[in-house]
């Protein structure tokens, strides 16, 4: 299983990990330059390696999350988290078009609510497929 995520995980870099990896990079500086809103490039910063490199770790929810990370996620989608949503909608359409892509698509498509709610969720390692979440 190890060996089938790394073969993922290196065609997913290849096809759309870097690129969407780099607009969290992006948000994540967006956020450091304004100061106040330093949680949520940290929080960016967590997801872009996640989107860098997905395979075989998965995003859960936080047990200890409160009402912060709610309102913290409403400020998150209006400022940032709409346009990474669209950004990995618009990367899954394309790979949807090929046959080797139509997993990577579907992966991009898991990855619009990690998106969209970043905080109060954690990436942990997972011994199930990508596909099984």
């Amino acid at each position: 299983m190890k060996v089938f995520n790394l073969l993922l995980n290196i065609l997913w870099l290849l096809f759309c990990g870097i690129w969407m990896s780099i607009g969290y990079l992006i948000a994540a500086l967006i956020c450091f330059v304004l100061i106040i809103t330093i949680p949520f490039g940290i929080a960016s910063l967590r997801i872009a390696g996640f989107v860098l490199w997905p395979f075989g770790r998965t995003a859960v929810d936080r047990p200890d999350a409160g009402a912060g990370s709610v309102i913290g996620n409403v400020i998150w989608v209006i400022f940032a988290g709409w346009w990474l949503a669209l950004g990995h909608l618009i990367t899954s359409i394309p790979l949807f078009l090929s046959i080797i892509g139509i997993p990577f698509g579907w992966a991009n498509l898991k990855l619009i609510p990690v998106s969209l709610m970043p905080l109060g969720r954690e990436i942990v390692p997972t011994d199930r497929g990508f596909g099984n979440r």
